[in-house]
């Protein structure tokens, strides 16, 4: 069970470090295919090191498949799109309504 948890967490930061290394050079104003290609695969190992696991939650899987994507393409619009997609999941997970806030309407 812990060691489960262990490799869980693992894999996912590893999937983090991944996603945000190819997202911050996706949307360099000096996009190179060429220099994007040989980031990833030098940065692939990365993952390989990881033993991969199973993830049910909507972000992880989100993000696993964003880092298949990233592998198996090259085409930024593509990516710059999924990778809009991921952060917006992400930055979904994290919002609060605000509940009784004062004031917020005038009262007759």
């Amino acid at each position: 069970m812990n060691d489960d948890k262990f490799k869980r967490v693992k894999y996912l930061r590893a999937l983090e470090k991944f996603a945000k290394l190819v997202i911050r050079n996706l949307k360099r104003e000096d996009y190179d295919e060429q220099r994007f290609t040989t980031l990833v695969t030098k940065n692939l190992e990365i993952l390989q090191k990881v033993e991969p696991v199973f993830l049910d939650q909507p972000y992880a899987k989100a993000l696993c498949e964003f880092s298949n994507l990233t592998i198996n393409s090259t085409d930024r619009s593509v990516l710059l799109k999924s990778a809009n997609n991921l952060e917006k999941l992400k930055n979904a997970k994290n919002y609060k309504k605000e509940k009784h806030k004062k004031g917020g309407y005038d009262e007759y």
